[in-house]
């Protein structure tokens, strides 16, 4: 972790979560006051429940930021099924996820694609939770730096700041499978990856968070967090209960 950065802890709930999983929610907000002078949190559900977790709950007076897992790069249109970022600006979310692992094989979203989507939501006036990381095959090749590098060079847009940015490297192959690189390699592309941003962007790139994730969860969140250059966590399958989530932050120093 880095003394000087604020921790951030986002949970991405990927295509998980009913009205139900409100309760889940409820709870992470009554253990959010603990955690005020450990980490900023921030809670991305599916588009579905953006609106009523904002309206319900009063989201940002109770220690917790809204985010989106996605966003067209377009203001309005004939976009089926698509939802633009002012749209969910309008829903009350400050960040949007952008470029996450899932979204770049699943959809075919390239290095462009994800840098019009943060520009998108910067466009919004939201922050953009901007992805990278490499293959299990890419990891075996030794191209990790490599993958990560170009990913950077073409998915952040020239203009980041602190405020408007952060960077969240994940490991394609350990997300969802449970397992972790080791604290050293963590350390190696973390320390890489604030290289760039500050060799591109400067005094900004400097104060630009960069997140952990893949498969972190309560039992590896204390490690993961100590690591030099890690600056929080984007969680998946823990941020969907309150107390994983929780006690994710709790490891923050």
């Amino acid at each position: 972790m880095t003394a000087a950065i604020r921790p951030l802890i986002a949970g991405n709930w990927k295509m998980n979560g009913l009205k139900a999983q409100l309760a889940e929610f409820e709870a992470m907000l009554v253990g959010a006051p603990a955690l005020a002078g450990r980490a900023d949190l921030l809670i991305c559900p599916p588009a579905t429940l953006v609106l009523l977790f904002g309206q319900k709950l009063g989201i940002g007076s109770r220690g917790f930021a809204l985010g989106a897992q996605d966003c067209h790069v377009n203001v309005s249109g004939a976009h089926t099924g698509d939802i633009s970022a002012e749209m969910l600006a309008d829903a009350g979310a400050t960040a949007i996820i952008v470029g996450h692992s899932e979204r770049r094989a699943d959809h075919g979203e390239t290095d462009a694609t994800v840098r019009a989507k943060a520009e998108a939501a910067w466009r919004a006036g939201v922050s953009a939770i901007i992805c990278v990381g490499e293959t299990q095959d890419e990891r075996d090749a030794g191209q990790t730096l490599d993958v990560v590098g170009r990913q950077l060079a073409g998915s952040l847009p020239d203009g980041c700041t602190a405020h408007n940015t952060v960077v969240a490297y994940e490991p394609v192959w350990a997300i969802g499978t449970g397992r972790t690189p080791t604290t050293a390699d963590v350390e190696q592309v973390h320390r890489f990856i604030r290289d760039r941003l500050t060799e591109r962007f400067n005094g900004e790139g400097a104060e630009i968070r960069i997140l952990y994730g893949g498969s972190v969860k309560p039992s590896n969140a204390a490690e993961l967090m100590a690591v030099p250059e890690v600056n929080g966590a984007l969680v998946g399958g823990a941020s969907l209960k309150a107390a994983d989530f929780l006690a994710i932050a709790a490891g923050c120093p």
